[in-house]
């Protein structure tokens, strides 16, 4: 049951791999892509031949150290040097370009993951489904910049360690010579020996390794994700700090910081014990491995089959042979990192394709004469309760209509489902065609940076003298001259400015429709009929749909669209 298990865990992280992987190398700069990559291994290639270059250079050099030969000493230090530098010079442009590849490919990731992120609001149906992906943010900033970072480090690290291990076994079968070993009677004859020594030194060392640092993948990934958590939490006080503020909340919130970086901490302390024994194993393996070239090699030195210049080249082409076998040894860490950020990215991608999968069964359609019509309209919760059920309901244009209930009834959800946010339903919507519609959430949402940009969300200029207008007409005149001023404005703002900016808003746009959530919940009476009274006046052929509980407010619309929370509602003329 284990191994079944271990098999379809290993076969879905190879499946999300390559679905993330693929991306990129399939894409319009495929070719770009593998130009950069070609360039990359290529210098890696060259690198790994002056590597051989230097190994050879080890048996004349310490040949000619041991015949006391003066005259060669200054000619190979020279070679030596010129050999050094043409390594470092591949060395350093193929890491440079294996850069500029890696920014490319996150680059590309990125955009294809914001624009599915954002795109038919699926940043806001991961919520509205319950969606257990944590921390989009995170996901899309840091895990693909990890997924591309280690992604190339192994990828190009494999294929240099297979052009070593190719170049070098081959210096190292013939440096071994032949090996016999009495046993009995008998003599057995091992050509090659160092080489098959080493070959059963790492495959041993790797498996060992394995159960070692196994571990890591889960721990690495519960230590991002406790991690996320815990700065999550810090931003949420952050965005939230008045209110905090007014409840005297610094104790519960401490309490929950300290809540989530224990767990950080917890998590934490394991990853390090697990490192620990991996580092053990690694520097033990490695240090192992420095010694056990030269007692291997030793009788045939000592014999006078090999002189000292061929005892270091055979050190040094064993070191190499043993580097490249035991390159999954040395890279646990990094494959347990790539393992853990793979799981994140796979599990975040399939969750927004949940999200884009889902269907409504609400038909939408538009009204050649300009009216909002429902028609059998239902609309449901994700767990199917009824919060709406066969509303039929023709508004015509330059309507006010009301809609009230009591709280959880479904007011701000159908708007929501006029939005086209909300898939949870059936029946048909039909929109005014053609006409500019505009809905205000009852906490509007103000962008970071200027003053002028939050006014204008969600259009993205607007003339000087408009803007001034318009803050003006709302009660916001102190403003006009802080219109090019970046800061946090929903942090300056109170609520209730933050509303009549909305307002603004409106009168920047202009739209035919507008539909309001609460949207003046954090104004006086006064204030919130002087609101209305200016569309009314600005935007006279404005048709408005406003959810609010205020009694007040029904002096402000010609009809009332009551749901009763069972699932019934009514449609009622308000007298004038």
């Amino acid at each position: 049951m284990k191994n079944r298990q271990k098999i379809q865990e290993t076969t879905k992280f190879f499946h999300g791999f390559w679905g993330l992987f693929k991306g990129y190398w399939s894409s319009e700069e495929k070719w770009k892509a593998r130009g950069l990559l070609a360039a990359v291994i290529l210098l890696n290639f060259a690198a790994v031949y002056l590597l051989v270059q230097i190994n050879s250079w080890y048996n004349v050099f310490y040949n000619a150290l041991q015949s006391y030969q003066a005259s060669a000493f200054w000619p190979l230090v020279g070679q030596f040097t010129l050999l050094a530098f043409l390594y470092i010079l591949l060395a350093v442009y193929a890491i440079y370009l294996r850069q500029m590849l890696q920014i490319k490919w996150r680059t590309w990731m990125t955009d294809r993951y914001l624009a599915r992120w954002m795109s038919d609001q699926t940043y806001y149906r991961l919520q509205v489904l319950g969606s257990d992906t944590d921390n989009p943010d995170q996901r899309i900033s840091e895990d693909i910049n990890q997924f591309v970072t280690l992604t190339l480090q192994l990828l190009v690290g494999s294929l240099k360690e297979l052009t070593t291990l190719a170049a070098f076994a081959v210096v190292l079968w013939n440096l071994s010579g032949v090996l016999t070993v009495p046993v009995g009677s008998h003599a057995f004859t091992i050509y090659g020996y160092m080489f098959w020594f080493s070959l059963v030194y790492s495959i041993i060392g790797t498996f060992l390794a394995h159960l070692v640092g196994r571990k890591l993948i889960g721990l690495d990934f519960d230590q991002q994700r406790y991690e996320a958590d815990f700065r999550f939490n810090m931003m949420r006080v952050r965005e939230n700090s008045e209110s905090v503020a007014f409840y005297r909340g610094e104790r519960p919130e401490t309490r929950g910081f300290k809540e989530r970086f224990a767990k950080v901490i917890k998590n934490y302390w394991q990853l390090m014990r697990r490192t620990k024994l991996l580092n053990f194993y690694v520097n033990g393996y490695g240090q192992l491995a420095i010694i056990v070239p030269l007692i291997m090699a030793a009788p045939r030195y000592f014999d006078g089959a090999m002189a000292l210049g061929g005892l270091m080249q055979t050190v040094s082409a064993f070191g190499r042979v043993q580097d490249a076998l035991s390159y999954f040894v040395t890279s646990y860490d990094t494959i347990a990192q790539l393992a853990a950020v793979t799981r994140r990215l796979d599990s975040f991608t399939t969750h927004m394709e949940q999200a884009g999968a889902v269907k409504s069964e609400i038909s939408r359609g538009e009204d050649m004469e300009g009216a909002l019509s429902l028609q059998n309209l239902s609309v449901s919760l994700p767990d199917g309760q009824t919060l709406l059920s066969d509303c039929t309901v023709h508004v015509e244009p330059g309507s006010r209509v009301l809609v009230t209930g009591a709280s959880g009834s479904g007011k701000s959800t159908l708007l929501r489902t006029l939005a086209g946010l909300w898939p949870y339903g059936k029946g048909t919507i039909d929109l005014p065609k053609g006409a500019r519609i505009m809905f205000l959430p009852q906490r509007p949402y103000l962008p970071l940076g200027s003053l002028r940009r939050a006014l204008c969300y969600p259009m993205t200029a607007a003339d000087d003298a408009d803007l001034r207008r318009a803050l003006a007409r709302v009660g916001l005149e102190r403003l006009e001259g802080e219109l090019d001023t970046i800061d946090d404005w929903s942090r300056i703002l109170s609520l209730g400015e933050q509303q009549r900016l909305a307002f603004a808003r409106i009168l920047l746009v202009r739209p035919a429709w507008v539909f309001l959530d609460e949207a003046t919940s954090a104004l006086d009476e006064p204030r919130e009929q002087e609101m209305y009274e200016l569309l009314r006046k600005e935007l006279p052929d404005t048709s408005i749909v406003s959810v609010g509980h205020r009694s007040t407010l029904r002096a402000q619309h010609t009809e009332e669209l009551r749901l009763e929370g069972d699932g019934t509602w009514k449609c009622i003329p308000i007298p004038a």
